[in-house]
């Protein structure tokens, strides 16, 4: 028996061992990283279909490749991420990209490749604006994270379910973007509001049910969820023309479900993103006092709504920096709720969701439940991400058509070029 505990030890501190030496690896590679943030400035003029922007996340952000064992194990290469990001200060509206330094080119080229009049530049991080959230400092804040209502494979609705991807006339358009513009361009000076969508390719996997080792990719995942969504409406028929004991089904779905099949069947057609989103609200405390909420506090969490059916999926706000952000029957005190605003504020400016520092692996809210984690140490917020394709990502990140008169977006008459090399002197 000490034998086998022993081994069984052994074993434990091998594997503990390896996971640490991923990690920091990993880390050490993550710290080598140079960030940039690209701020895109729409054209005067959006012609083009959200499919436009699609094509973008296709080409730019899905930086899949294969990977050795010394690049993973011994160099902790990772896959990149990105952060698509809608951010009002003070009223003016901007759209950013956040990206690795040596993939800016690239992204730069396919966006002019599909919005050829925007403009890029390099801006520094507007979120070093604000300092930090605590009883010194002169903001306040209040932020969430979204997860989904339903299984990975129902989709939200899309550009194409509000028929974007037919490019109807600016007056007839139906644009889902537009109430978050138009909320993000109403606030007043002192208040910021911002949106990160923080994207990489997927590679999740999902255990099959009753089954201990078998694993499925996120496509074969929801084609596994849709068949079994589908069991109920489903027959099997003998068939003598395919010889003795064979079947062949029939799936009679109701109509009502017609919306959720086609969904579901154009989002495993499309490459997927595993993608965590975060919103936050700030103000001046004299705008936003310290225990209180605000009526833009209270709308930006709905800023989701309309991407949502009850056939379809949706996204459902958790990890909400306020007094019962433990659950239980006890509200938390407002120090330790600045505290979490804080820590959202400085997961949002390193725009975490993947690959996290160990503190917050061993620390967060599902390692120590309530009532230790704010009674004894306010755990880290335990994130969760999802998979959304290069079609769902484009209807929540685009550039709203001419139709939207936002004055507090910034728009360009024309896209900035130098001059021909050939002209005479």
């Amino acid at each position: 028996m000490k034998q086998i505990l022993a081994f069984a030890g052994m074993i434990f501190l091998g594997w503990t061992a390896w996971k640490f030496w991923v990690h920091y690896v990993q880390q050490d590679f993550i710290s080598g990283i140079t960030w940039v943030l690209l701020e895109i400035v729409p054209p005067r003029e959006v012609l083009r279909s959200p499919q436009a922007m699609e094509l973008f996340i296709t080409n730019a952000l899905y930086q899949w490749s294969e990977k050795g064992g010394k690049e993973e194990y011994w160099q902790g290469a990772v896959w990149f991420w990105f952060s698509l990001e809608i951010v009002s200060i003070d009223g003016q509206v901007h759209f950013y990209v956040r990206t690795p330094s040596r993939l800016q080119s690239l992204l730069e080229t396919q966006m002019y490749a599909q919005y050829p009049q925007a403009q890029v530049k390099v801006v520094e991080d507007y979120t070093l604006g604000v300092d930090e959230i605590s009883e010194k400092s002169e903001w306040n804040a209040w932020g969430c994270e979204f997860k989904m209502n339903k299984p990975v494979s129902i989709p939200i609705r899309t550009y194409v379910d509000f028929g974007l991807d037919e490019d109807p006339k600016e007056e007839y358009k139906v644009d889902p973007i537009s109430p978050v513009i138009e909320l993000f361009g109403s606030i007043q000076k002192g208040e910021q509001m911002w949106l990160q969508i923080v994207v990489t390719p997927s590679k999740k996997t999902y255990r099959v049910p009753g089954k201990l080792f078998e694993r499925l990719n996120w496509q074969k995942e929801a084609e596994r969820e849709l068949l079994e969504m589908l069991s109920p409406f489903t027959s099997a028929r003998k068939r003598e023309d395919l010889g003795p004991g064979h079947f062949g089904k029939e799936v009679r779905a109701p109509k009502y479900m017609d919306d959720l099949i086609d969904g579901a069947r154009r989002k495993m057609q499309k490459l997927g993103f595993e993608t965590g989103i975060r919103i936050m609200y700030l103000a001046k405390k004299e705008i936003f006092p310290l225990g209180t909420r605000t009526n833009n506090s209270r709308n930006i969490r709905l800023i989701f709504r309309q991407y949502e059916s009850p056939f379809l999926n949706g996204f459902f706000r958790f990890n909400s920096t306020q007094g019962d952000a433990y659950g239980g029957i006890f509200t938390i005190s407002k120090s330790t709720v600045m505290l979490l605003a804080n820590r959202m504020l400085e997961e949002y400016r390193e725009r975490a969701f993947f690959h996290l520092p160990m503190r917050h692996r061993l620390f967060n809210n599902h390692t120590i439940p309530w009532p230790l984690a704010p009674a004894i140490f306010p755990a880290y917020k335990h994130h969760e991400t999802y998979v959304l394709n290069s079609e769902e990502l484009a209807t929540l990140w685009h550039f709203p058509g001419q139709i939207l008169k936002v004055p507090t977006l910034e728009r360009i008459e024309s896209k900035e070029a130098s001059p021909p090399p050939n002209l005479p002197t």
